[in-house]
């Protein structure tokens, strides 16, 4: 399921926070495909139809499980790409496995055993995010619990840890511990500088931040990387402060790419 560039272990998740339509969905996925061409790089499309952790009941949520996979689907369709999207209830796996290529179980939920089972039992990848709350090495056990299933297709996604109030920290430690539970790890560069509940109602960003720590990632030996990415930011209904625009997200996966290669030329040569 890895998609990326081959040969380089480095693969990508790019897409914007939530479905905001299908044109907007196919637009966006266009943009990343076009950022992408340069560097020969393929990618996992992803989007929310739903993103039910919001701050407030005011927050912009989505646009509902039926016509935001319609707009998976049309980008699926339209693009051959390869799709993402998260499930909150187990009631939803089986629907949303119809159409997607990957599970995305969100961090908050990561310990939700039903709604584990339920994935693993899909068949398809599942991509878990870490918790905010939980230590890297207890990830173990939502693995197994993917793992009961008979489905060993599941890898980890870091997205930092609750750091305060409204802050998080990554602990770069992270990527290599969750890598000896035997699965890839993902670093989610864009929700790990999320500020949750920070601005009044909703959550800040501090984007400024998504460069150096994707860099520090990809020195810390993560298997791929996951934007969020939208053509105008400021004006997203959703986690705006986070997301980059593509061309921020051409110049940063191209740097990725360079340090990715450094590490693979010093390993050759056993520096």
């Amino acid at each position: 399921m890895p998609v990326g560039r081959e040969g380089d272990g480095l693969f990508l998740i790019a897409g914007p926070c939530v479905v905001e339509s299908a044109d907007h969905a196919v637009m966006m996925g266009e943009m990343i495909q076009e950022a992408l061409e340069p560097f020969g790089m393929d990618f996992i499309f992803k989007s929310s139809f739903d993103k039910a952790n919001r701050t407030s009941i005011d927050s912009f949520r989505g646009i509902g499980m039926e016509r935001g996979l319609e707009a998976l689907q049309a980008v699926k369709d339209r693009l051959g790409l390869k799709v993402l999207t998260d499930v909150h209830e187990t009631a939803q796996v089986p629907v949303v496995a119809q159409v997607v290529d990957v599970l995305q179980i969100p961090a908050f939920l990561c310990r939700q055993t039903d709604l584990l089972v339920a994935a693993g039992r899909s068949g398809l990848p599942i991509n878990i995010k870490k918790g905010q709350f939980m230590s890297p090495g207890d990830m173990r056990y939502s693995v197994a619990k993917v793992r009961s299933t008979g489905n060993d297709k599941v890898f980890l996604t870091e997205r930092g840890t609750t750091l305060g109030y409204g802050n998080l920290v990554v602990d770069m430690r992270s990527i290599p511990i969750m890598k000896a539970i035997g699965v890839p790890v993902i670093f989610d560069a864009t929700h790990s500088v999320q500020l949750p509940g920070a601005a009044g109602g909703s959550s800040g960003g501090a984007r400024e931040f998504v460069e150096p720590l994707a860099y520090a990632a990809v020195g810390a030996g993560c298997d791929g990387l996951f934007f969020e990415v939208h053509n105008d930011p400021d004006k997203a209904p959703c986690d705006g402060p986070n997301m980059i625009t593509p061309a921020a997200f051409r110049r940063i996966v191209g740097t990725c790419l360079r340090i990715r290669e450094a590490m693979l030329a010093s390993q050759k040569e056993g520096l």
